[in-house]
C-alpha cells in the first residue's frame, strides 16, 4: 500500500479514536507533573525489528501537542539492531506522558507486522512469488496493517469487500457453480478483477475456461500445484492458499504460483518490545 492523502485521513481518525480511548475525560496522572515542566524522552527498541509507524507517531503528539517536537533516526522500512534509539521528544512532560501508550501502540503493533513479512518474503527471496495479506486484520486498523505488510516486503490482497470479487466455496454454491459466478460477477462489475477459489484440479479447468482473473488454488498438495500451473500454463494468474508457513512457504513458491496469501502476516504479528525513557 503507497502512503497516500487516503491513508493520512485514515490515520488522522484511528489516532482520535485510539486517544479518545485512552485519555476519556483527562489524564489524571499526568497532573501530577507541573503544567510548566519541560521534558526529553528517547524510545529505544528491545529488539531487532522492522520500523513501521512513523506518521501514527507524528499524528498522536500533532493531536495531543503540537508544540511537542520529533526527532526521528529512523523511517518506515528501515531494519534496527536492538537497543537502538528510534526517536527522541521533547516538551511539555504532561504532554509526553500522555501520548506515550498510543504512539507506542501504533509503532509495536505495525513495526511488529512489517517485522514479520520480512521474515516471510526473505524465505521465497530467491523465487518470483509475491506473498499477500488476507482481510484477517485488527478491526478498525486494516489500512495501517497492510501498509505495515508492504514496509516489511509483501504485498497487500484487496482492501475489503468493495474493491475485488473473492469468489468462494459458499458463492459458489449459492450461485449455481463456478461459471454462472465468474459471470455474474463480470455482469455486476466489469472492470473489478474477478478471482475464484477452487479445491481440486477439474474445478481449476472449469474456472480457466469461465476466464477467471485469478485463481486461488485452496488446499492443493505440491504435487497439484505443480500440476495446476502446468494446466494454467499463464492463461490466469494463480495464488495458492492454506496450511501455509514457514516450513511449507519455500517449497509452496517453488511450484511456480504467481501468489500465496497468508493470513498470519497481520493475524500472528507480535508487538515489537519498546520503551520510552526521560533523559
Amino acid at each position: 500500500m503507497q502512503f497516500s492523502d487516503a491513508l493520512q485521513s485514515d490515520i488522522t481518525e484511528t489516532v482520535r479514536f485510539a486517544l479518545a480511548e485512552d485519555i476519556g475525560s483527562g489524564d489524571i496522572t499526568a497532573q501530577l507533573i507541573p503544567a510548566n515542566q519541560t521534558a526529553t524522552a528517547s524510545i529505544i527498541t528491545r529488539e531487532a525489528a522492522v520500523i513501521c509507524g512513523v506518521n501514527w507517531v507524528n499524528e498522536v503528539f500533532q493531536q495531543i501537542d503540537n508544540s511537542v517536537t520529533i526527532t526521528w533516526h529512523i523511517a518506515d522500512g528501515d531494519h534496527v539492531a536492538a537497543n537502538s534509539i528510534l526517536f527522541e521528544l521533547n516538551g511539555p512532560a504532561r504532554s509526553l506522558l500522555t501520548g506515550e501508550r498510543t504512539a507506542l501502540n501504533f509503532l509495536q503493533l505495525l513495526s511488529g507486522t512489517a517485522t514479520l513479512c520480512k521474515q516471510y518474503s526473505d524465505l521465497v527471496s530467491h523465487t518470483k512469488v509475491r506473498l499477500l495479506d488476507t482481510r484477517k486484520t485488527i478491526p478498525g486498523l486494516r489500512t495501517a496493517q497492510k501498509y505495515a505488510v508492504s514496509c516489511g516486503g509483501c504485498h497487500n490482497h484487496r482492501i475489503g469487500l468493495y474493491d475485488a470479487f473473492l469468489i468462494k466455496e459458499n458463492h459458489i454454491a449459492a450461485c449455481g457453480g463456478i461459471g454462472a459466478a465468474i459471470a455474474a460477477a463480470r455482469d455486476i462489475a466489469p472492470l473489478k478483477p474477478v478471482e475464484v477459489e477452487v479445491e481440486s484440479l477439474t474445478e481449476l479447468e472449469i474456472a480457466l475456461n469461465s476466464d477467471a482473473d485469478i485463481i486461488m488454488l485452496d488446499n492443493f498438495s505440491l504435487d497439484d500445484m505443480r500440476e495446476g500451473v502446468a494446466i494454467t500454463s499463464g492463461r490466469a494468474k494463480l495464488e495458492a492458499s492454506g496450511n501455509v508457513s514457514t516450513q511449507t512457504l519455500a517449497a509452496i513458491a517453488e511450484t511456480g504460483v504467481d501468489f500465496i496469501s497468508i493470513g498470519a502476516l497481520t493475524k500472528h504479528a507480535r508487538a515489537i518490545d519498546l520503551s520510552m525513557r526521560f533523559i
